[in-house]
């Protein structure tokens, strides 16, 4: 089956599909999206994406041009025409535009944009035997100045946060934000486990909200597992007993090395592993 992209209601071949090269989200980066797993056909927590979706627009006085309803029809109608049953959609807002300059209440012409298409984020030996962490020099926006809560088409500082990682022969980078706190990674949430508890930094730290994250804490409460957000700092995670990362696309993933420091044994932990089981059967029976 072709790939069938979405843009404005209407469906384009990847190569035929095409917007502005005056667009502001390519000009400057001014739009939002938001990225979902498709498992067994459905798109997980489709609605929480939407919500995301459309409050980060508000945040940026972006207005979507089709209501929340229009959005979830085009997306299950997307993923219908691409045939994927396990795949990741990538729902994209731009401001649009046809002209030079700052001035975002010149664009009258948003873009919306849906993409179906296979993903994966890393390679499987890394769900079963970890993956290395590097901390990196380049830390989150300040939130003073862009609310990390946005889910922004600026990913400029997680893209360099990430080619550290991968100068350092990583894949991942542990982002710290203004103050010296732990955050989160260039595109993932982070977990570690301390005392038996499962611990994460909290929304003020300046980290995004994610949707996998969320479903993590809901489910590892649901299992009776004590589940706190609180200030972390690099200290924390090198005396961690597990850590994980988690995110849309990478799942719930293992970290066993933070700047060439074991943490702990070096080994994927059984909590990381019981809520990855966890996970996996919540996606299959949502």
């Amino acid at each position: 089956m072709a790939q069938a992209i979405y843009i404005n209601g209407n469906y384009f071949t990847r190569e035929d599909a095409k917007i502005s090269v005056y667009d502001h989200g390519l000009l400057y980066g001014d739009g939002v999206f938001e990225g979902m797993r498709i498992y067994a056909g459905k798109v997980f927590a489709l609605e929480d994406h939407l919500v995301r979706l459309y409050e980060s627009a508000r945040a940026i006085a972006l207005t979507i041009p089709i209501d929340i309803d229009a959005m979830r029809a085009a997306t299950v109608d997307t993923v219908a025409k691409n045939g994927l049953t396990e795949a990741y959609v990538r729902l994209v807002v731009t401001r649009g535009g046809n002209q030079l300059g700052l001035n975002p209440f010149a664009c009258e012409d948003p873009q919306v944009i849906i993409i179906v298409d296979s993903i994966s984020l890393y390679p499987e030996k890394y769900y079963t035997e970890g993956l290395d962490l590097v901390t990196a020099s380049t830390i989150r926006n300040h939130p003073a100045a862009l609310s990390p809560r946005v889910k922004s088409l600026n990913y400029l500082n997680n893209i360099m946060a990430k080619i550290e990682a991968i100068r350092a022969g990583c894949v991942e980078a542990v982002m710290l934000n203004h103050k010296g706190e732990v955050a989160e990674c260039t595109g993932d949430n982070i977990f570690i486990i301390r005392r038996g508890r499962l611990v994460t930094p909290p929304i003020h730290a300046g980290i995004l909200e994610g949707i996998t994250r969320n479903t993590v804490i809901e489910l590892a409460r649901k299992a009776g597992m004590e589940v706190v957000e609180e200030t972390m700092t690099r200290h924390d995670l090198f005396i961690a007993e597990e850590c994980f990362l988690t995110g849309s696309a990478a799942e719930v993933i293992p970290a066993v090395k933070l700047d060439g420091r074991l943490i702990a044994d070096g080994k994927v932990g059984p909590i990381t592993q019981k809520l990855n089981e966890l996970f996996k059967e919540h996606v299959r029976n949502q």
